[in-house]
């Protein structure tokens, strides 16, 4: 009796593990996508302010370069907001996209800190 509890225990304990890992590699892939969304957005807006006829074409660059797709780019003023996705493996769940946005541009009006 105590050996068949034993091996219920031990496999819920390994179906436990693996949903945190499989919640680990979703959060890494999330945060990738926001990573690469804020780096193209920063970069956009840099060539934005250099006076970039396509500052879209320096975001979808920089967010390749970070392994992830830019979705979409469009200008807003003197801002750039860019959509980027990733793709999460999921081995027996198949696949999924996180998404993220990001948006970057001049600070109008920088205060002193201290």
């Amino acid at each position: 009796m105590a050996t068949v509890l034993g091996a219920f225990v031990i496999a819920g304990i390994v179906v436990v593990l693996g949903l945190v890992a499989y919640v680990g590699v979703v959060v890494s892939v999330r945060h990738s996508a926001q990573s690469g969304a804020d780096l193209a957005a920063l970069a956009a807006a840099g060539a934005l302010e250099r006076g970039a006829d396509d500052p879209c074409a320096r975001a979808r660059e920089v967010a390749a370069a970070n392994g992830v797709h830019a979705d979409g780019c469009r200008v807003d003023g003197r801002d750039v907001v860019v959509a980027t996705s990733a793709t999460v493996r999921l081995g027996l769940f198949g696949m999924r996209q996180s998404h993220a946005v990001a948006r970057a541009g001049p600070a109008d009006q920088i205060t002193p800190v201290g």
